[in-house]
């Protein structure tokens, strides 16, 4: 077989889901994430651990240097390696396989290997559910299309946090556990959000008028970024996309009848 059709057919299997041997492959693949994650979740629980350790941490191995091949094998399918490295699920393949190789130098971080459960939203590709990557094209578009005013939004919720600390500081003082301006910075974030830990509370009239006002102003205020995003989902455009991957980019999200890749200009 040719250079470029070994390429070409080794993109179809570990990419593409509309051939049988494609969607046996992430069918597998995806066999393989969630049993790695149950072998994660099992070493967690201590008497497990104490009886099945030597197992589990082989069995971890095991999948990490699996993944470990299944990642540089789609670094050589595509045409353009990096594109894939920096895309979302290139990025999130990398971090499946990091944690354990990791848990050499920093021991416990191999935990972090839970987050190959993300890779599981291939699911959606695997099973021809057309119709959700149609829906989370449009969250992503609508998220993007609000991120300025989110970005704003933060920066006035931080401005907000800031001058409720420093107040608080000064009507409460150290003698009522706000010890620091940044530690009633954290109190007035706890607030404002509505989440209310109770480690440290006012005491005084003054304080609690003020608790009282940024709890009221907090329920205010989560609404606002929900609006900016229903209003941006509202004004999008439906537009029915295909499964298939870029053999250049592996970019998905195109058009069902599109022939070039709309991010790299590669023939699709």
């Amino acid at each position: 077989m040719k250079g470029g059709q070994w390429r070409r057919r080794l993109h179809e299997i570990i990419f593409e889901a509309d051939t049988p041997a494609g969607k046996t492959f992430d069918i597998l693949l995806i066999l393989s994430i969630l049993m790695s994650v149950s072998v994660v979740l099992l070493e967690s629980v201590g008497p497990v651990r104490a009886r099945h350790g030597r197992t589990l941490t082989s069995l971890e191995w095991f999948f990490t240097l699996l993944f470990s091949i299944e990642y540089l094998l789609r670094f050589l399918c595509v045409g353009r390696p990096l594109l894939y490295a920096t895309s979302f699920y290139g990025v999130v393949d990398l971090l499946g396989i990091l944690p354990t190789y990791l848990s050499l130098l920093l021991p416990g971080s191999q935990y972090l290997t839970v987050i190959r459960m993300l890779r599981v939203l291939r699911i959606f590709r695997v099973l021809k559910l057309v119709q959700y990557l149609r829906e989370a094209n449009t969250l992503i578009h609508a998220l993007r299309a609000s991120r300025r005013k989110i970005t704003v939004f933060l920066f006035t919720v931080l401005t907000l946090v800031i001058i409720f600390g420093s107040l608080i500081y000064v009507i409460e003082g150290e003698r009522n556990g706000f010890t620091s301006i940044p530690r009633s910075i954290y109190w007035a974030i706890v607030t404002l959000t509505t989440v209310g830990y109770g480690d440290i509370s006012p005491v005084t009239g003054f304080g609690q008028a003020l608790a009282a006002l940024i709890m009221i102003l907090g329920y205010a205020i989560i609404a606002v970024p929900t609006g900016i995003v229903t209003a941006e989902l509202t004004g999008t455009v439906y537009k029915p996309v295909s499964t298939q991957a870029c053999p250049n980019c592996s970019a998905e999200g195109h058009d069902v009848d599109a022939r070039y890749c709309k991010y790299c200009g590669a023939p699709l």
